[in-house]
């Protein structure tokens, strides 16, 4: 981040968001392996929809439904654990 605040950049855009970015797709990524795999991604960081860069994170995204209805993701899940 030093390095990019002497080149007159700016650390965050340049070095933390890219970097946060690739965490959390990691972890989907570790969440949903395969086509048949089911799962629940919670993030409770109002940041993501408060913020601009927000919608950063939820571009990188892969295309899935989105909630912020709890009972509509725990009957995702029930659904799921019934097939």
């Amino acid at each position: 981040m030093e390095d990019c605040r002497l080149r007159g950049g700016d650390p965050f855009d340049e070095v933390q968001l890219p970097d946060a970015v690739i965490t959390l797709k990691q972890g989907v990524g570790r969440l949903i392996r395969d086509v048949d795999d089911r799962g629940v991604l919670v993030i409770c960081d109002n940041r993501l929809v408060m913020r601009p860069y927000g919608a950063t994170f939820i571009a990188s995204l892969p295309p899935a439904p989105r909630t912020r209805d709890i009972d509509r993701a725990v009957r995702f899940l029930a659904a799921s654990e019934a097939e």
